[in-house]
């Protein structure tokens, strides 16, 4: 049975009483050499209601890599700004395959399944950059401002680390090139992608960060950033495709809009009421938080709250 909530913090208790055991489950995502000696044993949650009150339990004030969870603030930027449009660019649809396949491109035509996945995500930020001149610096300018943090900042170890590993999403972006799908040059807009993707922030500075898409567009200081309409395309396409090829298992358990990253993140949404951010850097074989995953899944049981 659902619970009647005055305040989200004895429920943040609750939880991470309960999945105690799961924190230090998982490997970190060690193909990243900044992010390989993580800690799987810290865990972190915090819920941002829509005034911006923020409850959070265990290592919620701790920044953390947020790697693919600002693909989210990424889109909804590039949307506000250019509308049905960037569609033309990237779909819609779940993928089925690792988040930095090459394998849909070719017989695609070059045009991502969808903005999460790798591919997509380097489309989203081409587009966005192309608008902006400046992507990333874009993107971290409005989660300073949405999570009222001016301190967020790029972490210039990790962007390094996955710039040296690079070569598969370079593969991506040339590949797409080839088929016109790119405006950037590929080296410049790389540099924008590892540095989106480096952005260190806390449970707390995602959880308000991402209270637009609750607030159905409106941002934290009233102004609209994305139409209703826009902002129920971004919570669908989080619920279908934002957990990497585990979104239908993620949708079965948690039954929210979502999107994981393999810092260990992972943000989601209760349209109308609410946004959740938990942290645990112990990954599944997905990608995908294995104590994160398990908050979630009980956050929505134990309240009731899902889109379902």
């Amino acid at each position: 049975m659902a619970i009647m909530l005055l305040s989200f913090l004895p429920v943040l208790e609750r939880i991470a009483e309960e999945i105690e055991g799961l924190a230090g489950r998982g490997r970190p995502a060690d193909y990243i050499p900044a992010l390989a000696a993580a800690d799987t044993g810290r865990f972190g949650m915090a819920v941002a209601e829509l005034d911006g009150t923020v409850y959070g339990v265990g290592d919620w004030q701790e920044p953390f890599s947020t790697q693919s969870v600002t693909k989210v603030y990424t889109l909804a930027l590039a949307l506000a700004r250019e509308g049905d449009i960037l569609w033309e660019h990237v779909g819609r649809e779940p993928s089925g395959n690792p988040f930095n396949s090459l394998v849909q491109l070719e017989y695609e035509n070059g045009i991502p399944r969808n903005p999460f996945i790798n591919a997509g995500a380097l489309a989203v930020t081409d587009q966005l950059h192309q608008l902006t001149g400046d992507a990333s610096g874009a993107l971290l300018d409005f989660l300073r401002e949405e999570s009222g943090n001016p301190d967020l900042d790029f972490d210039r170890d990790v962007a390094a680390s996955e710039t040296d590993r690079g070569d598969r999403n370079a593969a991506l972006a040339h590949f797409m090139a080839s088929y016109g799908n790119i405006v950037n040059p590929v080296p410049t807009l790389l540099r924008q992608y590892f540095r989106q993707c480096s952005i260190a922030a806390s449970c707390a500075d995602l959880a308000l960060a991402t209270g637009f898409l609750a607030r159905h567009g409106i941002r934290a200081d009233g102004s609209r950033l994305l139409t209703r309409s826009q902002a129920k395309q971004v919570n669908a396409v989080m619920l279908t495709c934002g957990t990497y090829d585990a979104a239908g298992d993620f949708a079965y358990r948690v039954g929210l809009p979502g999107k994981s990253g393999v810092g260990g993140g992972i943000i989601a949404v209760v349209p109308g009421r609410c946004t959740v951010c938990v942290w645990s850097p112990g990954l599944d074989e997905r990608g995908n938080s294995v104590a994160g995953v398990a908050a979630l899944d009980r956050f929505t049981t134990i309240t009731g709250l899902s889109v379902f």
